[in-house]
């Protein structure tokens, strides 16, 4: 609905007495042409995940350990706002055991895309002057991405890393986030800094297995597709960065190897003025 600026709560919105008629008539095209999707097969589907030894090593950063016994770092960020008294300031790395811990932790990473064959069909529906089509067939493909990691993240939870095998949720509930751990990604509020993808596609050697590219700002093609993290941490949670200061900025360049002129470009909206 958002792609034709339709907002609003489902399903309610297929009643609302402004825009119901029009938002009823795209859900029922919506619905056909899902259908039409799975049953000619128009898309193809491709994912890959692991879940891999890790521990928090100082303070910001998680070392994974993968093949033959070779480590890779993921590094974060740190919030550093104003909170009240006993609110700590937190970073993704709080919710990997530290290497001094002698608790062996673990930790996953992902890249699911339903985009192979999009480009292809809205180019057929855009030649045949169908522009309507053509933006239909790209955001459901959108939809049926985030689908696509949502129904993994389950697999993860309940049976592949099975640290929550019990779990029961209704949708609602899986809408709302109530499962145990967490699955945030590159560019999203916690971990805002794209250039973290790249370490997730040499980890799961992403290009080689399923076919998804990182453009040179860090865009993934397909663009039907998503990435990122698990944490099964029981208190592992959804959070914003927030605006952090400069120290952190050239700390942050420090550990990744690169200038603070660049990480300040990536990082550009979260630096405080």
């Amino acid at each position: 609905f958002q792609s034709w600026q339709l907002f609003g709560k489902f399903p309610k919105l297929l009643t609302d007495e402004i825009v119901g008629t029009e938002a009823t008539k795209l859900y029922n095209d919506a619905l056909y042409m899902l259908d039409k999707i799975v049953s000619e097969k128009w898309f193809e589907a491709k994912g890959i995940m692991g879940i891999f030894p890790a521990n928090t090593i100082n303070d910001d950063d998680i070392n994974v350990v993968f093949e033959n016994n070779q480590s890779i770092s993921f590094l974060t960020l740190r919030q550093q706002s104003l909170k009240t008294e006993g609110a700590p300031n937190i970073a993704l790395a709080d919710f990997i055991a530290p290497s001094d811990s002698s608790i062996q932790d673990y930790m996953g990473c992902f890249c699911v895309s339903t985009g192979f064959g999009v480009d292809e069909k809205a180019a057929e529906f855009e030649s045949q002057l169908d522009d309507y089509s053509s933006i239909m067939v790209k955001a459901l493909a959108d939809r049926l991405a985030e689908a696509f990691a949502e129904y993994l993240h389950l697999k993860v939870r309940k049976e592949i890393w099975g640290y929550a095998p019990d779990e029961a949720l209704n949708n609602m509930e899986l809408i709302k986030e109530n499962y145990k751990g967490i699955r945030p990604a590159p560019g999203y509020p916690a971990c805002p800094d794209h250039l973290e993808k790249p370490t997730i596609w040499k980890l799961l050697n992403v290009e080689e297995q399923i076919g998804v590219t990182l453009t040179e700002s860090m865009a993934m093609w397909p663009a039907s597709s998503v990435s990122g993290y698990y944490f099964a941490h029981p208190q592992s949670k959804y959070f914003g960065l927030g605006k952090i200061k400069e120290d952190q900025v050239i700390d942050y360049a420090k550990r990744r190897g690169i200038s603070t002129e660049v990480a300040k470009k990536w990082l550009a909206p979260n630096i405080a003025d």
